[in-house]
């Protein structure tokens, strides 16, 4: 496509969905287990090296990165609920969503001098929806939160991290323990990411963004005592943003306490 048409178009589509267990869709979005928790988040991780491959291709033909890549349907695909028309792709959002958003958002950001536009499937009601609604009634999923804490990376600029994580394991799957990414926003500040993809551990993480010395730091978590955890019309709060106060600085560097399972936002000055 790039060989062939690389000059006549603005952007080329990437689609690409996390679905756990593989195709069809047959897991359920809350009713899941450790092993299918680091299925997701591993499948999940995969976005990273499609993005790669495709930009290789596309730099080959466009050097100057004139084309966008446009991820233009990314996001978790469950069974749909049991009391839903299959056809309409209605599932639960729970804290595992959330995660899968903030890695995704990771991941863009650190290829976004090719990946210019990137869009969740779908906003309201369909697949990892940011809003549940039903009549007059509406609840936040996590996913919404998580795009709220990310807000300050609108045209903000990527700025490369330090992190050293260990590997979080389970059975025969592996991912790194932490992932993480910070940019400097339109405001001025310094703004660094980080998600603990461990179900049951915390991580204690030292981490240095390039040229910055912070004076001090302040963050918001996303997290819930379980990783099932999720917003319902009877109980809208269970997972939403807290104030953060497990980093501090040392020396350049920011020393986190990372709680299992967690995203975390912090704001340095």
């Amino acid at each position: 496509m790039m060989r062939e048409a690389g000059t006549l178009m603005d952007g080329l589509s990437l689609h690409y969905y996390t679905v756990p267990g593989g195709w069809p869709p047959r897991a359920s979005s809350t009713n899941f287990d450790e092993a299918a928790w680091i299925d997701t988040l591993s499948r999940t991780l995969v976005m990273d090296e499609l993005i790669t491959k495709h930009s290789a291709i596309m730099d080959r033909y466009d050097p100057g990165k004139k084309v966008a890549l446009v991820v233009d349907e990314w996001g978790t695909w469950y069974a749909g609920l049991p009391d839903a028309n299959p056809g309409f792709l209605h599932q639960q959002n729970s804290l595992r969503d959330a995660l899968v958003a903030s890695l995704n958002i990771d991941i863009f950001s650190a290829h976004a001098e090719r990946v210019r536009m990137a869009n969740i499937a779908q906003m309201v009601n369909v697949l990892q929806a940011m809003i549940l609604t039903d009549g007059d009634k509406m609840v936040l999923t996590p996913t919404y939160h998580v795009f709220a804490l990310y807000k300050p990376y609108q045209d903000a600029t990527y700025l490369p991290l330090h992190l050293q994580t260990p590997e979080y394991r389970h059975g025969d799957a592996h991912v790194p323990a932490v992932h993480g990414s910070a940019v400097k926003a339109k405001d001025g500040h310094v703004y660094v990411a980080l998600t603990n993809l461990d179900a049951k551990s915390a991580a204690n993480v030292s981490v240095q963004v390039e040229g910055l010395s912070p004076s001090s730091v302040d963050g918001q978590i996303l997290t819930a005592p379980a990783i099932t955890a999720h917003n319902t019309f009877a109980q809208p709060h269970a997972v939403e943003p807290k104030a953060f106060k497990g980093a501090h600085v040392q020396g350049k560097a920011l020393s986190i306490a990372l709680p299992a399972h967690s995203i975390v936002m912090l704001k340095l000055e």
